[in-house]
Order: C-alpha cells, then structure tokens, then sequence
C-alpha cells in the first residue's frame, strides 16, 4: 500500500505547484519511476470522472477515517475500475475501497452512458490533438551503439522501415538528424531494454536541433559548455557528436534536477562530462576552467509555450488564476538575454547556439535582434550564422517582420507544432567574426553594467526564482 500512499504525495505536489509533471516525476528514484509515472499521468487524464465518481458513491465520507485524501482515493479507484485492480495486499485502506466496488464501479457506468462513452477511453481527458501528429522520435545514443545497429535490432523484433504512420510497427530514419528515428506515436519504450541501458533516447526532434547546429568538435582538446543542463538529453547529444572526447561541462543549479542530470549521463555512457552544480551567470568567463571554451549551448527557462505533447494540461482548471502572459514573457526574455549577453562574454568562444521551446516572438526573434545590439556582441564582433550553416536543409526559417533586420530571419529556424510534425521551437546561433575580442569593462562601466545586469536579473529572474521555489 505504500506505493498508493507515496503516488497521492506526489499529486498532492503538483496540486501545491511544486512544479511540473515531468519535472516532479524526474525526482522519483528510477527503480519506481515508471509505475508511478503510469499511475498519476492515467489517474490525471482521468481525474475529473473519477472524482465524480467519488463524490456521488461518499467513498471520502463514509471511509474518512482510512482513506485520508482525495488524491489518495483517485488512485485507488483509477487502479479499481481501470486497471487491474488495488495492486497491494489485503489491509484497512483495500478493504475500505473494495466496500463500495460495486456503487463505484455501478457510478462510473453511468457517467458513461451520460457522455455516451462507448469506451473508457473516450472519458479521458487527452489534450492537444496536434500531439497525434507527433511521431514517437527515438534518438540512438551513439556513444553506446550505431543507428545501423539499432536498426538492424528493432527490425530483428518485427518493426519495420515502413513509416511511422504505416501501423503500430513502422518507423523511419529521419531526413534531418542523422541518428533519429520516428516511430508510430503510440509506440511506448519505457520497457525497452535499449531505452533501460541508454542505447536510445526519448528525445523530440526539435529538441535535436540545438546539439547538431552548435557543431561541437570532436577532439581531444576541445572545450564545449552546456549552460542549462538538466535533464540531460541535450547534455547526452553533444557528447555523442563529441564522441565522448574533450571536456563539455554541463551546469545546473537546481540540485535535484542535478541528480537526475547526472544519472541520465551515466546511464548515456557520457564519458567527457563534467556535471557542475552551479547557475551558469554566476561564472565568471576568465575562469581558468571554463575559459577556453570555444561553444556554448543556452536552453533557458522559457514559457514552454510550443510543446503541444507535454503533460501539464492535465493540471489546468478554471479554477486556475490568470496569468498576466505579456508581462510574464517580457521577464522571460531579459533573462534570456542576460544568458546569452554572460556567453558572449567567455574569451574563447566561436559559436553560441540559442534556443527555446517557445512561439512567442519576444522570447525569439525579438531577443536575438536586442542580442546583436549589446556591447557585447559589438565588441566581439558577434553575428548570426548564415543560413547554410544553420541546418539549411530545414524549410521553416524564422519571422522577418520580427527582426529588426528582415534578412537576418532567414538565419533563424523555427518549428511548427501541428505542421511540422514537432513541438514548437526555435533556434539561433551566433559566431564570432576573425578578430573579435570579449568586453573588455573599464572600472566606471563594469560598475553600470553589474547595475544593469542585476535589474534584469531582478526582471528575468522572477521566473527564474518561480522555478527555484516550484521545480524539485
């Protein structure tokens, strides 16, 4: 019974908004992390039904005294009436719930017939619809095996080179990023042996994007620096193009969202990663560490507002407080500004790469055109990188009438959720012009400037601190 007793704390979590689904989740020790996970996304999809249930059948009432919550209870009947059963031994809390198996599950019927449900499925609560035009991508950690290996592997098992789309066994190699695969969008691998031993990587295609444009060096000697790390998946991606050699440090400041950092790189294998405990702004770019870092990727806190397939509809209500979104993005994009302003800074570096999985212009093209405008890019002789080098082979570039140079959009990448089959995003890169040299501050400026820099720490970090309060 302690595994329901623990999956209620963890909705009880996500009710006081200690953050979001995914990020709760990643918290759990990975031996329960699957089963958990199961359980609360289902009971979540299935809330609203089942507390109706709940209430019309006085489960909460009339067993007070051993069912404690109403989170406690929605995972107990979830497991009763639509799974396969109250999986624990026979105690006080079971027995209190299998009293009334019958007006529950007599309840739920009902409500059935109410929506006129032809099967349980249709009671369920599943979100965005352009989700479903989401192939399941699998990312083949090279760094364990090769994507002509993998295919090869889940040919072996029945799939076949088909299509995702084709039937539940079709999958694809994908025509941008060499070492992905797309599945159909049903297909689960949390019970794949390769997914459990790190040889593949549940990771979107856009997500993808930033590792392979940043372009990292595959040598010995090079110096490469992840600067929003956590959970790891870009992390495992760069090392791969790396092929595990030089050093590419991998900073996150959230400590339990560093351990799950650090446990992703080992299960990927990820030999030439220094995980650092640490907020990337508090660096300083002379540091005898970090300083011969020649790229950067930047994956900041964003409004996260182009995932489509992400969980977290399943803990809106129209109870919800309404956000003011105008203000909330314009904190977003100072600190978003801010990281890059802080990597231009690093006296080595040649290419920044920065990216979000937002739509929002103010969060991408309008941070990109006020990036190239600071002193530090001036002084460093920062510009985009044309085209040709930011996978030119995708079509969707970015919004011209949102630059502050209309031809620099087309320097830009952008995906559409629904008509890319991806979630939202964006990506930009930056390059370092022959001959140009970091900020160098006189002691007057350097003054301005740590003014300047603590008030958008002050405007962009609020979000920032939210996360610090909310995310584990």
């Amino acid at each position: 019974m302690n595994f329901y007793f623990e999956t209620a704390q963890i909705l009880d979590r996500l009710d006081a908004k200690e953050g979001s689904i995914k990020g709760v989740l990643a918290t759990l020790p990975e031996k329960t992390r699957s089963r958990t996970a199961a359980v609360v996304i289902e009971t979540l999809k299935y809330k609203a039904v089942l507390a109706e249930v709940i209430k019309i059948s006085k489960l909460l009432v009339e067993e007070k005294k051993k069912i404690t919550s109403l989170n406690l209870a929605l995972v107990l009947v979830h497991d009763l009436i639509l799974s396969k059963g109250i999986q624990a031994g026979d105690g006080p809390v079971k027995q209190a719930v299998l009293r009334h198996k019958a007006r529950l599950h007599s309840e739920f019927q009902r409500i059935k017939i109410k929506h006129g449900a032809k099967s349980n499925v249709e009671l369920a609560d599943t979100g965005d619809e352009r989700a479903a035009k989401i192939p399941r991508y699998v990312r083949i950690n090279t760094s364990l095996w090769t994507t002509q290996e993998a295919i090869q592997s889940y040919t072996a098992r029945g799939f076949s080179l088909s299509g995702p789309f084709t039937s539940s066994q079709g999958f694809a190699r994908d025509d941008h990023i060499p070492d992905l695969l797309l599945f159909n969008p049903q297909q689960q691998f949390h019970d794949d042996l390769s997914y459990k031993s790190g040889k593949i990587i549940l990771q979107d295609k856009a997500s993808c994007f930033p590792a392979v444009i940043l372009a990292p060096p595959a040598n010995d000697k090079s110096v490469v620096i992840d600067a929003t790390a956590a959970p790891g998946n870009k992390t495992s991606h760069l090392s791969a193009l790396m092929g595990n050699k030089g050093k590419l440090f991998a900073f996150e400041r959230d400590r339990k969202r560093f351990s799950t950092l650090n446990s992703m790189l080992s299960k990927a294998a990820c030999k030439n990663v220094e995980a650092v405990n640490a907020d990337f702004l508090t660096i300083e770019p002379t540091h005898p560490k970090y300083a011969a870092a020649t790229h950067i990727l930047l994956d900041p806190s964003c409004s996260g507002s182009g995932i489509v397939n992400r969980l977290d509809y399943l803990l809106e209500t129209e109870n919800s407080e309404p956000i003011d979104q105008e203000q909330r993005l314009i904190k977003l994009a100072a600190f978003q500004l801010l990281m890059i302003r802080h990597a231009m800074k690093f006296p080595h570096v040649r290419r920044i790469v920065y990216s979000t999985c937002s739509v929002h212009a103010v969060e991408n093209e309008h941070v990109v055109s006020q990036a190239l405008k600071t002193d530090e890019a001036r002084e460093g002789r920062f510009k985009l990188a044309p085209k040709d080098d930011v996978l030119p082979t995708w079509h969707r570039r970015g919004l011209s009438e949102e630059m502050d140079v209309a031809n620099d959009a087309a320097s830009l990448l952008r995906c559409n959720p629904g008509e890319d089959a991806t979630n939202g995003f964006f990506v930009s890169c930056f390059v370092r012009e022959q001959g140009g040299q970091p900020l160098q501050d006189s002691t007057e400026t350097q003054r301005k400037r740590k003014a300047e820099d603590a008030e958008s720490t002050h405007i962009g970090g609020e979000q920032k601190k939210k996360r610090k309060k909310k995310t584990p």
